[in-house]
């Protein structure tokens, strides 16, 4: 973990200097090349502009790629995806800073806007590149030469098991698999890893052993054909844990085109990543939750502030309610909503809300009517806790039985909570665990087809719920 920060902490570093860097040079630039042909008196090279934009400018970068996703799993990134990543985002964040600081920049020709633009890209886009490609290059070295590597733990015993640990440890060049033992599958075949790797317990220890190795980051199913009947319940426990699955291919699998390879003379598996979304859509969806939420929060601003405080002057309590709720992956956070009960309202324990529920206030029942109370959670939006669409965030009390009755419930852990949902548009609120367990096909059906377009229909039908007062 250690080597990780250090490297997050050089990446971080190394495109900070490349932005200042680049600013520096596209500042030369543009007075030794454009001011300097075009007028015929002396431009001082330094001004007051050039040392606010070598303030400003290297953070408005570092901002663009947190938001991006840049600094996120920076041990598995593709060398090649980084290049095109790069393109992107430079591409994208150089013509925020043009129409932010160069815009009004006085020029003679018209030509000169294009020129300037392409200085600018073309050495942001340099510079940082080359900075991460000489850091990716290290990282990978100390992968394949065995000197990091990922928590990874097998899931079979059989020779089947055993053959692929033999030749994945056999291999000059290592792709960061570091076994911390196997678990046995609960009997019918024999046991040949033993000789090789720790057991660590059977599978019914699962939940027990992830929790207790949270190193763990990479799982290998490797069972026999006569053992698959068992692969649907693994995976399904497996659903709600930030772990990539790597699966045994059979002839069948191979021919049916479903195994991917991401290393050429890597080895292939069907492999399940913990995301649902590839790297360009979750940044996308990003974007969009974070941009839409800070135009949502100055939109409601009026309203929010007299609800505010209404809840202050006239209910005497707490404008703001917290509560824990499950997000991605089942990790914790807490939720932000406009008070709408009265105090202790759960005092006797965990109730989900019914209709012409006592507990609720007066203004609490116009806020909720018309979705007012959620607005707050446009903040834990751009936190990152939430999204604007995704599956409704229960609480584990809820979430725990939930699963008892449907334990594919887990599969939503895969993706960020939202304020609104396609359940929540198709089927709204859910007064027992019964119409949550109704309800949760709907927000499957969302996960299977998740894509920006489909979360913009969501919102308008959201909307319109909001103005003609269908909550409750």
């Amino acid at each position: 973990m250690k080597e990780r920060k250090k490297i997050l902490f050089w990446y971080v570093i190394a495109d900070y200097l490349a932005a200042a860097l680049a600013w520096y040079c596209f500042f030369l630039f543009r007075k030794l090349v454009i001011e300097g042909q075009h007028f015929s008196f002396d431009i001082p090279f330094r001004d007051s502009n050039f040392y606010v934009a070598m303030l400003i400018v290297p953070e408005l970068w570092l901002l663009f790629h947190y938001l991006t996703g840049t600094y996120t799993d920076l041990y598995k990134k593709s060398r090649l995806q980084e290049v095109g990543k790069t393109i992107v985002v430079s591409f994208f964040g150089t013509i925020i800073i043009f129409f932010l600081l160069l815009l009004d920049d006085y020029v003679r020709r018209y030509s000169d806007y294009y020129l300037t633009f392409a200085a600018v890209l073309s050495l942001q886009f340099l510079f940082t590149l080359l900075a991460r490609l000489a850091i990716l290059y290290r990282v990978k070295r100390n992968i394949y030469t065995r000197k990091i590597g990922f928590g990874t733990l097998m899931i079979g015993s059989s020779k089947r098991a055993n053959d692929l640990y033999e030749e994945l440890s056999n291999k000059e060049t290592d792709f960061g698999f570091n076994f911390v033992g196997y678990l046995e599958l609960n009997g019918g075949v024999k046991n040949t890893l033993s000789s090789n790797l720790k057991e660590l317990g059977k599978l019914n220890d699962l939940e027990t052993v992830l929790d207790a190795h949270p190193e763990i980051e990479e799982i290998i199913i490797a069972i026999e054909s006569s053992e698959h009947p068992q692969l649907n319940n693994i995976l399904i426990r497996l659903a709600d844990r930030n772990v990539t699955i790597r699966i045994i291919p059979d002839m069948y699998d191979i021919l049916s085109g479903t195994v991917r390879m991401n290393h050429v003379i890597g080895e292939g598996f069907i492999e399940i990543r913990p995301q649902l979304l590839n790297e360009w859509e979750r940044i996308t969806k990003r974007w969009f939750d974070v941009i839409a939420s800070m135009l949502a929060i100055l939109v409601t601003l009026p309203v929010t502030l007299y609800v505010a405080l209404r809840i202050w002057f006239i209910d005497k309590g707490p404008v703001f309610y917290t509560q824990e709720r499950l997000g991605q992956y089942g990790t914790p956070f807490r939720i932000l909503k406009f008070r709408s009960m009265y105090m202790n309202a759960e005092s006797s324990g965990p109730q989900l809300t019914t209709e012409n529920d006592p507990r609720i206030t007066p203004i609490g029942k116009i806020i909720r009517k018309y979705r007012i109370d959620e607005l707050p959670q446009f903040l834990n939006v751009i936190m990152g806790d939430m999204s604007i669409v995704g599956p409704r965030a229960e609480r584990k009390y809820f979430a725990d039985r939930i699963i008892r009755i449907a334990p594919y419930y887990r599969h939503i852990f895969k993706v960020q909570p939202g304020i609104t949902s396609l359940g929540m548009v198709k089927y709204g609120y859910a007064s027992t665990v019964d119409e949550m367990v109704k309800r949760l096909k709907y927000d499957i059906i969302y996960m299977e087809n998740m894509n920006v377009m489909l979360d913009f229909k969501i919102m308008i039908y959201t909307v319109l719920t909001v103005i003609y007062g269908r909550g409750k």
